[in-house]
């Protein structure tokens, strides 16, 4: 389960484990977020996480974890909501992905004018 920083609680992973004990929480750090009584003897997985952040620092745990993933996948949900708009007009499902489909393509014409055109000089 991935989700920002607003799901790194307690109850949030308890309720994980719940239903799918074998489930990874994927959720940065809080930034009072602080080790349970038991991390030394039986660390728990915010336990585990915390000490990697400590010991091989924040973007080696985003990179093995995949917060890198749904961070850049949290921007361009924002850039889509920022340029298009919160939610799709349409109710059909055909409807919905056609918009969606001409979301993307205005998206991309826009990074694409945007983008510089490199060329190797000899």
């Amino acid at each position: 389960m991935t989700g920002d920083g607003a799901y790194d609680r307690s109850g949030v992973y308890a309720s994980v484990h719940e239903r799918h004990p074998e489930a990874a929480v994927v959720a940065p750090p809080r930034r009072d977020a602080v080790l349970s009584a038991t991390a030394e003897t039986a660390p728990i997985q915010r336990d585990r996480r915390n000490l990697t952040i400590a010991e091989k620092g924040r973007m080696a745990w985003q990179r093995a974890s995949g917060d890198n993933k749904r961070a850049g996948v949290e921007s361009q949900v924002a850039r889509w909501k920022g340029i298009l708009g919160e939610a799709l007009r349409f109710h059909s499902d055909q409807a919905q992905a056609t918009e969606v489909a001409i979301g993307v393509m205005v998206l991309n014409r826009m990074l694409d004018l945007g983008r510089p055109n490199s060329v190797r000089v000899a």
